[in-house]
């Protein structure tokens, strides 16, 4: 199906648009993404400063199938835009009582050490990553990449037949304690919920085939990082026909199929259609007049938002010999760092926190006989992050790191930024300053996502991390392409 002689504004450069983009461009439309800030990507954002280049944002390269996918249906593959390298160990884990386990790409050496915990644990590890590739396997062909966004969809013999072999009830929490008593191997199950802006209390047990993509498919490092990912899209958008506006904040969408005006701070943009992958509730409450919105704001208020973040980009004199690539630093207990994003909203007393040290595996990224590393921790989309409380809990997590990791960064820092709530709530126009947008509970799974057609503007449409399939790149990616064939269903010839 084709989309000759018609163009689509697309609102906003992050992977989700740029992948609509692609896919809308290559179908014949004349395709213009317009981008607020500088760079496109979205929270995919690149920092440089003194020799110093950070991934601001996404830092994990997971399934790499779904990257083949989408540049195959251009008839290209990744190796053509960017390198890879396959990482080993995966990652690492200090628990804060101690130990330290190393989760390498050698399934016998992970199930050794989940022995050492737990009778048993290995053959249990190898029961469950079998349940989880089963789930994985069928959950993307029959749930992702074919598009079901309404309940409708899901009457269809095929669903039936498949869902059989799927765990959608349930938390995460209780599925992985069928197969594991030990906390900390329950930890280490559960952590990639993260991932999905989640806890294991409040996730569907279905996402078990995250432990797929995170144990059998492994973890990959591109070619100058996630930022080399995004450049490679673009550069794959600009051969297909795609023009990219950036630092061209949109103001307003008017208009209706085949007469939009989309207002920019540099004028109007004229589009027959329009595709907005900026967050979905600024899109509604502030870009579209009352009565062109689906939602209100109460709607908006009910929602369950993924955490929001404390960032800490550091580049540092020196090495920092301990910490791997990814690292995750964790209490022995997590329950309470939880409860204090999803339930009791605080600043987390004893945070479970993510290192990210790209220089251990890339030197270009910093200044030779230096390390670049940022720490994340999740926090509550919404807390109040003004400057004394950002400085008292930037000294309580640089403390919790030479505690706990036996790195010091604190009298070798040469370079210093922090990104916080207010920051994704300013640069991204991010709902509460969420760092990932609607959390991945079981009332916000599938069609109980906000649409990707608009009820109340004919013609607009939306993709990104709020519609299905949901939060993380690769899903962006597949979500794109979704949208485009609603595009194309809905205008094409």
């Amino acid at each position: 199906m084709q989309l000759a002689d018609r163009s689509v504004a697309i609102v906003g450069g992050g992977f989700g648009g740029l992948s609509t983009a692609c896919y809308l461009a290559d179908a014949g439309a004349d395709v213009t993404v317009v981008e607020r800030n500088d760079q496109l990507g979205g929270r995919a954002s690149v920092l440089e400063r003194d020799g110093f280049r950070f991934d601001m944002g996404p830092s994990w390269y997971l399934m790499p199938d779904v990257f083949e996918r989408f540049f195959g249906h251009f008839g290209r593959e990744p190796e053509d835009y960017y390198g890879l390298e396959h990482l080993d160990p995966h990652y690492k884990i200090f628990f804060k009582d101690g130990d330290e386990v190393t989760v390498s790409a050698d399934r016998e050496e992970t199930k050794a050490i989940f022995e050492e915990y737990e009778d048993g644990a290995g053959a249990a590890l190898d029961a469950y990553l079998a349940e989880a590739e089963e789930t994985y396997e069928i959950g993307m062909e029959h749930f992702v990449y074919t598009d079901r966004p309404r309940f409708r969809d899901y009457v269809d013999w095929d669903v039936v037949r498949h869902a059989r072999g799927l765990t959608f009830l349930g938390s995460m929490q209780d599925h992985v304690a069928d197969y594991f008593d030990h906390p900390k191997l329950r930890q280490i199950m559960q952590y990639t919920l993260v991932f999905l802006g989640g806890s294991p209390s409040n996730t569907p047990a279905l996402y078990n085939l995250m432990s797929h993509v995170d144990f059998n498919l492994g973890v990959h490092y591109p070619e100058d990082g996630l930022g080399g990912v995004v450049d490679g899209i673009v550069d794959l958008g600009s051969e297909l026909g795609v023009e990219y506006r950036t630092g061209s904040p949109v103001e307003a969408i008017e208009g209706s199929a085949g007469d939009f005006e989309v207002e920019t701070d540099e004028g109007f943009l004229r589009a027959d259609f329009v595709v907005s992958d900026a967050d979905y509730a600024h899109t509604e409450q502030e870009l579209l007049a009352p009565e062109r919105r689906q939602y209100d704001e109460d709607y908006w208020d009910s929602r369950t938002y993924a955490p929001s973040a404390f960032l800490l980009y550091l580049g540092v004199e020196g090495s920092v010999d301990s910490l791997e690539h990814h690292t995750l630093v964790l209490p022995t207990d997590w329950h309470e760092h939880f409860e204090q994003i999803f339930d009791e909203p605080a600043w987390p007393d004893d945070p479970a926190y993510y290192l990210c040290v790209p220089s251990e595996t890339d030197e270009t990224v910093a200044p030779e006989g230096h390390s670049n590393l940022f720490a994340l921790v999740p926090i509550a989309p919404g807390l109040d992050d003004d400057a004394e409380t950002r400085e008292r809990y930037r000294d309580l997590v640089l403390e919790d790191i030479a505690e706990n990791t036996g790195v010091d960064l604190r009298d070798r820092i040469v370079v210093e930024e922090r990104f916080s709530v207010s920051e994704f709530t300013d640069r991204y126009n991010s709902r509460a300053g969420t760092a990932l947008g609607l959390a991945h509970t079981l009332r916000q799974t599938g069609p109980l996502r906000p649409s990707r057609r608009s009820s109340e503007v004919d013609g607009l449409y939306f993709t990104g991390s709020y519609t299905t399939p949901g939060i993380g790149v690769p899903m962006c990616l597949i979500g794109g392409q979704h949208t485009a064939d609603a595009v194309l269903e809905d205008r094409g010839e």
